[in-house]
């Protein structure tokens, strides 16, 4: 092996652990004081439930099953790949959506999703969030859909976008996340959100890892039926079936 070679590999292995040292491992995250990850008022109703498993208001939409559930219980991910753009395929009930995700300017933040869907940590998990002003998002990635889950490390902030009236258009696709900690960690998880309208009112400080290449109509359709009763997640439950990466 030449010297070349040999510096190359010792820069790859070097730059990995400063970027693993980047995901904060969350260890009292079981019973948190606090939801490492909650944006706006999320609680989950027992009438969520039961609407999940009947409500049918989007005729390409098949009924569901799937409710609130606790995550899995994941160790932070490895980072020892090149940083590259990924293809997300959300399989839901609804139909695909198709993220394009950007390894380039968000490496930290494709790495853990890729990592928590290859390990089966998003399916068959409701998205509990959908804000028909203001915002326009439809909220996913937690598990027990109540707004308070996520994985037991946080994310660091990645890719902000400039500031403007149009920060996040319709099919951005970036991360939520709750108050930062008292050190200043960012309190980024396994949630995030789809915009499917232009002129979000957001701030710009959400990551932006991705965007909607294909389905945003089905996350259009949702906002349009409303929000369920509880005030808070969609009327028509959507829910990822699976999540596939490639």
């Amino acid at each position: 092996m030449g010297v070349a070679q040999v510096k190359k590999q010792v820069v790859v292995a070097v730059v990995a652990s400063a970027l693993l040292s980047l995901f904060v491992a969350t260890p009292s995250f079981a019973a948190p004081k606090k939801p490492p990850v909650k944006q706006g008022n999320t609680k989950q109703s027992n009438a969520k439930q039961s609407v999940a498993k009947s409500s049918q208001l989007v005729p390409s939409c098949r009924p569901t099953t799937a409710v609130g559930h606790a995550p899995l219980k994941l160790p932070i991910p490895e980072v020892n790949k090149p940083h590259v753009n990924k293809i997300f395929t959300l399989k839901t009930n609804c139909g695909d959506i198709v993220i394009e995700a950007d390894g380039v300017k968000a490496p930290l933040t494709v790495i853990a999703m890729s990592y928590l869907a290859q390990k089966g940590y998003f399916n068959q998990s409701l998205c509990h969030r959908l804000v028909t002003s203001g915002i326009f998002v439809l909220q996913c990635g937690d598990p027990t859909a109540s707004g308070q889950g996520g994985p037991k490390f946080y994310i660091p902030n990645e890719n902000f976008p400039a500031p403007g009236a149009n920060s996040y258009p319709a099919g951005t696709v970036a991360m939520a996340k709750g108050q930062d900690l008292p050190d200043g960690t960012p309190t980024i998880g396994s949630q995030f959100f789809i915009v499917y309208q232009d002129n979000s009112q957001l701030a710009a400080n959400y990551t932006i890892f991705g965007r909607v290449t294909q389905g945003l109509d089905i996350v259009k359709a949702i906002a349009a039926a409303g929000n369920a009763p509880d005030g808070v997640g969609p009327a028509q439950p959507i829910a990822i079936e699976k999540f596939d990466v490639k």
